[in-house]
C-alpha cells in the first residue's frame, strides 16, 4: 500500500467532484474454480484499490459526500477462518491503513443504504462486472440485474476517470517496477526462442518470473507462432525454424499496477528477408508513433498516422497499392491491422475498461468510429500529461479475413490480392511499449527491451 494519506487525499478529491449523496465501492469476493473452497488467485477491484488500497475480499467502502466521513463495512474473522487462513488484524486496524476511522459489520450496510433511499439521497456506484458483487447490490437495492446498469452513476464514472487517468509519481514508480519484471520476462522468452522448444515452456517461464517477483501476470500470456490471431492463448506448438513468435505479456506488481509489452522474435534468432521487411514497417510505426506523442494531441490521430506508415510500407512491397491516404480513410488497411494502436494502462492492464471504453477513451469532441478496425481503438481522445498508454502497431495476415474480403471484392483499388496470397502463411508481427505522456512529449517506461532488427538478432545470438 501507499501511505494512508494517499488514500485520504484520493477520496477527498473524489468528494469534491461529486455534488451529493453517498458513493459505494464494493470490494471483490473470492472466485471459485471447480468447487467453492478452491478459489482462483484473488484480484481486488481496481476502483476499491485506488480509493482504499486494501487487498481484502468482502469489504465495502462508503464515501459520504456531505458529511465528509468514510466508512468500511466488513466482518472480523471467525475462529474457523483463523484456523484455515491464519490470524489477521481486526477490520478497524486494517481500515486504519487506508486512513478510515469508521468501521461496521457488513450487516449494517443495508441500514445505511435504506436510510439514504428514504432521505432521497443519490447512491453512486459503478455497474459491477462480477456476479457476486451484482447479487450483493441487487439485494441491497432490491432491484434486478438489468436495472443495475441503468442505475449506475455516470457522474461517478466521469469523476473516477478524470482522477485515475492522471498517474501520480508514486504510481509511475509502481508501473516502472512492473516494466522491470516485463523486461526479464521478454528477454528470457527471446533466449528460449529456438527450434524444438514448446510455446508452453516459454509461457511458463515468463509467468514464473512474475510469481518470483511477488506478483503475477497482468493478463493471461499471449504467446504463439500463430501471431495472426490477436489474442492467442494456445501454447501447444513446438517452435520451428522460419516462424515468428509473438509474445504479448506483462507483469502485475504486489500493488496491482501493470505492464503490457509485446515483442516478436524469429525462431532461431534470425529474420529471413520477408520477415525483416514486414518487421521494419511495424517497428517504424511503433517508433514514429512514440516520437509523435505529446499532450493535447488526439490519440486517434496517432493511430491513423501509424496506419498510414503501415500502408505505405506495404505499398512499397507491392501488397497495397493506390492512394494510401484514401485507403486509410476508407479502412482498407484494417485487413492488416484490425485493432487500435493502444489503450490506457495502470491498475488495470486495460485501465478502467470495466467502466466502459466510451466513457474514458472518448468524449464529446472525439466519438468512437463504427468503421472496421478503427472501431477497436480503445483510446481516441486528446492526450494529457500523466496518461500512461500502450503503443502497439502490428501487421497480421489472417487467411480467413483475406479470403472473405477477396471474395467480396473489397478495396481492390488498394489491396493487391495476388501478392497477398503469398503471405497467408506468414503469421503476424506486433511491437508494443508502455509510454508516459510528459509535459513536452513521451517517455517509454521500464528498461529497454531489444526491438531493432540487428539488436534483437545480436541479443538472441549471445
Amino acid at each position: 500500500m501507499f501511505t494512508a494519506n494517499t488514500y485520504i487525499d484520493r477520496r477527498a478529491q473524489l468528494r469534491t467532484s461529486m455534488k451529493s449523496g453517498i458513493i459505494l465501492f464494493p470490494a471483490n469476493h473470492e472466485a471459485s474454480s471447480n468447487y467453492a473452497a478452491n478459489t482462483y488467485p484473488f484480484r481486488q477491484d481496481s476502483n476499491f484499490l485506488y480509493f482504499f488500497g486494501l487487498n481484502e475480499p468482502n469489504y465495502v467502502g462508503v464515501i459520504d459526500i456531505e458529511s465528509g466521513r468514510d466508512w468500511l463495512f466488513a466482518d472480523d474473522l471467525t475462529m474457523d477462518d483463523i484456523i484455515w487462513m491464519g490470524y489477521l488484524p481486526s477490520v478497524k486496524d486494517i481500515a486504519a491503513l487506508s486512513g478510515v476511522e469508521n468501521t461496521a459489520p457488513l450487516s449494517q450496510l443495508n441500514e445505511v443504504i435504506q436510510k439514504a433511499i428514504r432521505q432521497g439521497r443519490p447512491i453512486h456506484y459503478v455497474n459491477p462486472y462480477r456476479s457476486q458483487v451484482a447479487l450483493q447490490l441487487m439485494k441491497l437495492f432490491d432491484t434486478t440485474f438489468e436495472a443495475l446498469k441503468v442505475g449506475q452513476s455516470v457522474d461517478l464514472i466521469q469523476a473516477i476517470v478524470k482522477q485515475r487517468s492522471i498517474k501520480s509519481h508514486e504510481e509511475i514508480i509502481e508501473i516502472e517496477k512492473a516494466g522491470l519484471v516485463a523486461h526479464q520476462m521478454h528477454t528470457a522468452a527471446m533466449r528460449m526462442c529456438r527450434p524444438g522448444i514448446y510455446e508452453y515452456q516459454i509461457a511458463g517461464a515468463m509467468e514464473g518470473i512474475t510469481l518470483a517477483h511477488n506478483g503475477g501476470v497482468s493478463f493471461p500470456i499471449i504467446l504463439s507462432m500463430n501471431g495472426q490471431t490477436l489474442h492467442n492463448h494456445d501454447h501447444s506448438q513446438m517452435l520451428k525454424e522460419g516462424r515468428l513468435v509473438v509474445a504479448d505479456a506483462g507483469a502485475e506488481t504486489a500493488m496491482n499496477y501493470c505492464s503490457d509489452i509485446t515483442r516478436t522474435t524469429p525462431v532461431g534468432g534470425k529474420f529471413n528477408q520477408r520477415q525483416k521487411e514486414i518487421y521494419e514497417i511495424v517497428l517504424k510505426a511503433n517508433m514514429d508513433s512514440i516520437a509523435s506523442l505529446k499532450p493535447n494531441i488526439p490519440y486517434r490521430d496517432i493511430h491513423l498516422q501509424a496506419c498510414t506508415i503501415i500502408g505505405e510500407g506495404l505499398k512499397a512491397l507491392g501488397i497495397m497499392k493506390g492512394d494510401i491516404s484514401a485507403a486509410v480513410q476508407q479502412g482498407a488497411h484494417a485487413i492488416f491491422m484490425p485493432h487500435g494502436l493502444g489503450h490506457m494502462m495502470g491498475l488495470d492492464v486495460h485501465d478502467m475498461e470495466n467502466m466502459g471504453e466510451n466513457l474514458f477513451g472518448y468524449d464529446q469532441e472525439i466519438q468512437r468510429s463504427e468503421q472496421f478496425g478503427l472501431a477497436y481503438l480503445r483510446l481516441g481522445r486528446r492526450l494529457q500529461t500523466g496518461f500512461v498508454l500502450t503503443v502497439e502497431p502490428g501487421i497480421y495476415f489472417i487467411p480467413a479475413l483475406i479470403d472473405m474480403w477477396k471474395s467480396q471484392g473489397k478495396f481492390t483499388d488498394f489491396i493487391n490480392y495476388e501478392k497477398l496470397e503469398t503471405y497467408k502463411d506468414f503469421g503476424g508481427i506486433r511491437i508494443e511499449d508502455d509510454v508516459l505522456i510528459t509535459t513536452e512529449g513521451a517517455k517509454v517506461l521500464g528498461p529497454h527491451i531489444p526491438k531493432g532488427v540487428q539488436e534483437l538478432e545480436d541479443f538472441c545470438a549471445e
